[in-house]
């Protein structure tokens, strides 16, 4: 399509001095023209995605959903090595997707699954239950990772409290723990503690334990058996059977 601005190129000619400045107007537009025209011809360009990459289409989001869909039902049924698969799935085929982003707390905690727990346990204070617990690699473990600013928290701390008096019996150990974070202070935890009354051990780390687990919200929640990590979650996502059949 041309797109010559004709009055103004028919003011220019006009006023050229000679033949040969006349010429060379022609030429320069003509090859102007012929520039537009190659532009005009290109393709749009193709929408991109992180790192420059193109971006998934409708169909691909689609189908990525799915693939997520399927990951978190795995790991809500503590099926970690279908979980692993979906997220490699996703990493292969759907790298820059929306769903693909959604996955990066889900491939956090996978990550840890099957490493071996923190060699040492070592806690800047102790709440309550220090001489109740042993953290020495053996038996099974419920760690909690909380705040008491957290309204999440402030609602799951209780229910591990009722499923650790209901198991302590088969040998769970439950620790819980926080940072005191943000509004947080000693005295606001032991507060909640004594309101809620919550009774199993609770201790304040620096972040060493959070890095570890690969915390990155709260409440978290991982069981370490036998010295390794064999899950790891948001605590409502617990599922009380899954926990029995690890004692």
């Amino acid at each position: 399509m041309s797109i010559r601005p004709i009055v103004l190129v028919a003011t220019l000619l006009a006023g050229c001095a000679t033949a040969d400045q006349h010429d060379q107007l022609v030429q320069r537009v003509d090859a102007l023209e012929k520039k537009v025209t190659e532009l005009e011809a290109r393709p749009a360009a193709a929408p991109t995605g992180p790192g420059g990459a193109p971006a998934a289409d409708s169909a691909e989001e689609t189908a990525a959903d799915a693939v997520l869909k399927d990951l978190a039902t795995a790991m809500r049924e503590g099926d970690f090595t279908t979980a692993k698969g979906k997220l490699a799935e996703l990493d292969s085929k759907y790298a820059n997707t929306t769903a693909s982003k959604k996955a990066r707390k889900l491939r956090g905690e996978l990550d840890v699954i099957g490493k071996d727990a923190p060699a040492s346990w070592e806690m800047e204070k102790w709440f309550q239950g220090q001489n109740d617990v042993k953290l020495d690699g053996t038996g099974t473990t419920l760690v909690v990772f909380w705040e008491v600013w957290c309204p999440h928290c402030r609602r799951e701390v209780p229910e591990i409290e009722n499923t650790w008096k209901e198991l302590k019996g088969s040998g769970l150990k439950v620790v819980g723990v926080t940072k005191i974070t943000k509004s947080a202070t000693e005295e606001k935890v032991t507060e909640f503690l004594k309101e809620q009354k919550v009774t199993y051990p609770i201790a304040k780390e620096k972040g060493d334990l959070s890095e570890y687990f690969n915390v990155s919200g709260i409440p978290a929640a991982a069981v370490v058996k036998d010295g390794k990590i064999v899950w790891r979650g948001h605590p409502a996502r617990l599922d009380k059977d899954q926990l029995k059949s690890w004692l």
